[in-house]
């Protein structure tokens, strides 16, 4: 009888029927090395009927066993043994009483050395093809772009790609600098990409069209239940989701004091807690920043942290504006056009010299992006296969680009001055209060305070 705590003890011929069921097979020995119990499995293996096995010494049972050793020396076993042509894995392990004596062996067939090593064999196939489809996975999530991607060979876009390079291979914050329209997107994907850290995550957060209250929560995400409307199942935020890997924050000069101190105690402390946690959870990401403000501007007026900028202003790349790099405009509407043939499905466009002059001679107030948009807007209403000056959207031609561009910038600080007095009109008739000044001029709580922050 064998105790078994909890259960009913298990009686000899529960045992052998038990042991019967081993895959391979087992064999019991006594003390001297007869076998007492042989299981069907492995008679059929030895190709011997068990009566005929049980009663006789175990070598003269199974070739090249180590049954009776251990029988003398008490000790567990687990090698291969060759057995009528074939190698096994197989172990064997003393029996003793309840007063230490061993009083026999157990042995059992575990493996066959060839399933084994399929068995193995299969096991890297799979995990080979998970680090693959993890690597896959990865590079969906990363940075869709590389510096081949930059177009440009003027000494201003050199000078801002070899610094990209050179930032790729630190682990300091970068922080980008640039009108909006110059591509300050395109190189923080080049230098995710150029860097260790190109087959994890690139995140990008748009620190300019994120709602304020909602700021925390995506930054930082959120527990369960954490707040009204919150999701049952929690939600990370982009600083998890960026771990390993990239974090580009656009538009960072657009960001509140309060979330730009949370923003500096996660870069100080690599770690960041959900709303509704008190759990801190570590983080490793890389910084990338980016704005077209002059943040130095921003912290001499108290709208920018100066401990963060110095924080972010470690490697800082200046992205040129288009009217800058004119040289490089041939090459970009090359580049452009042909993409945007191949999305419409149009026959080749060619561009007469006198229209690439004057896209040349433009002050491109909106930098690439404008250029992009020009061209798409050109394709789309142009009936043959040739661009001239007049099908270009600048106005007449015989008024300078730069007089206009220059017109339009004095328009723009208008309606800026105009707004400003009216803001402040509208929080004096309010006596101050935010939400009812943002009633009086019909627009929402939210763009009040971002138009109140342009002006602070």
């Amino acid at each position: 009888m064998i105790p078994f705590k909890g259960i009913r003890p298990i009686n000899v011929l529960q045992l052998e029927e038990i042991l019967d069921r081993v895959y391979f097979g087992s064999v019991v020995v006594d003390d001297t090395g007869i076998i007492t119990f042989l299981s069907q499995p492995y008679a059929d293996f030895l190709g011997i009927r068990r009566e005929e096995a049980i009663g006789r010494h175990v070598t003269d049972v199974i070739e090249n066993t180590r049954m009776h050793i251990v029988v003398k020396t008490g000790e567990v076993e687990i090698g291969k043994q060759r057995i009528r042509g074939q190698d096994l894995v197989v172990q064997r392990v003393p029996i003793r009483d309840e007063s230490g004596r061993i009083v026999g062996a157990f042995g059992q067939v575990m493996f066959e050395v060839q399933e084994l090593q399929d068995l193995v064999s299969r096991l890297k196939i799979l995990e080979s093809k998970v680090a693959y489809y993890e690597r896959e996975l990865d590079s969906l999530r990363a940075s869709r772009y590389t510096i081949d991607h930059i177009i440009g060979t003027s000494a201003p876009m050199k000078e801002a790609k070899r610094l990209a390079l050179k930032a790729a291979r630190s682990m300091s914050a970068v922080l980008l600098l640039g009108e909006t329209g110059a591509g300050k997107e395109l190189f923080a994907h080049a230098i995710h990409h150029a860097s260790p850290r190109r087959f994890r995550p690139f995140v990008r957060v748009n620190c300019a069209a994120m709602p304020r209250d909602l700021v925390e929560s995506e930054l930082f995400g959120y527990e369960p239940g954490a707040f009204t409307g919150a999701s049952r199942r929690g939600k990370p935020g982009k600083f998890e989701l960026a771990h390993g890997g990239s974090l580009f924050l656009d538009e960072i000069g657009d960001m509140a004091l309060d979330m730009q101190a949370k923003l500096l105690r996660v870069l100080q402390e690599k770690e960041v807690e959900r709303v509704g946690s008190t759990r801190p959870l570590a983080v490793d990401f890389r910084l990338i920043a980016a704005t077209h403000e002059n943040l130095e501007e921003l912290v001499r007026r108290e709208r920018f942290r100066t401990d963060l900028y110095y924080r972010l202003n470690v490697f800082p790349i200046r992205i040129p504006p288009l009217r800058e790099r004119r040289e490089d405009i041939p090459a970009l509407v090359a580049h452009f056009l042909r993409r945007l043939r191949e999305e419409m499905g149009r026959f080749e466009v060619k561009v007469t010299p006198g229209a690439m002059t004057a896209l040349r001679d433009h002050h491109w107030p909106g930098n690439v992006r404008e250029l992009i948009n020009v061209l798409e807007r050109i394709l789309n209403a142009l009936d043959g296969d040739r661009i001239e000056v007049a099908h270009l959207p600048f106005g007449s031609p015989d008024r300078p680009s730069a007089l206009r561009a220059a017109e339009a910038g004095q328009l723009r600080r208008l309606l800026r001055d105009q707004e400003h007095l009216a803001l402040q009109e509208a929080l004096k008739l309010a006596n101050g209060n935010k939400s009812r000044a943002a009633r009086l001029l019909g627009i929402h709580r939210t763009s009040l305070y971002k138009k109140l922050g342009r002006r602070l």
